[in-house]
């Protein structure tokens, strides 16, 4: 797995919108169609057929975590309210994402991805 490629991707990722998008399940409701096409992407496909397009590849991450973040019921304001941690979470994000991949590049995204929101949550405890 290309970690500049996952780096500059997740760089994307805010955090804070999952915790303010998780509350309201309308919104979450189009986040879940919007990502539905991308789920049966695994680490390495997502890269093969969106890798040039760091934006794109960062929206499918972005989508799958906002997808686990719900799923999970973990509202990181209220979880993680120190504005310095929530900047230190994005980082353990991408490193247990990395980590993940790296393990497992045929793993499915999502679940690398959920995998790495619950590693991160548990470091955050």
């Amino acid at each position: 797995m290309s970690k500049k490629v996952f780096k500059a991707a997740v760089a994307a990722v805010c955090l804070l919108q999952f915790g303010q998008v998780a509350q309201a399940d309308e919104i979450m409701d189009q986040v879940f169609e919007t990502a539905q096409p991308y789920m049966h992407h695994s680490c390495s496909s997502v890269l093969d057929t969106f890798g040039e397009d760091e934006a794109k590849v960062a929206e499918i991450v972005r989508l799958m975590a906002m997808v686990s973040l719900y799923n999970r019921q973990i509202d990181i304001l209220a979880a993680i309210p120190d504005e310095q941690d929530r900047a230190d979470l994005k980082d353990e994000f991408v490193e247990e994402l990395e980590d993940s991949c790296d393990d497992d590049a045929g793993m499915l995204l999502a679940g690398a991805v959920d995998l790495a929101v619950k590693e991160t949550m548990e470091a955050f405890d």
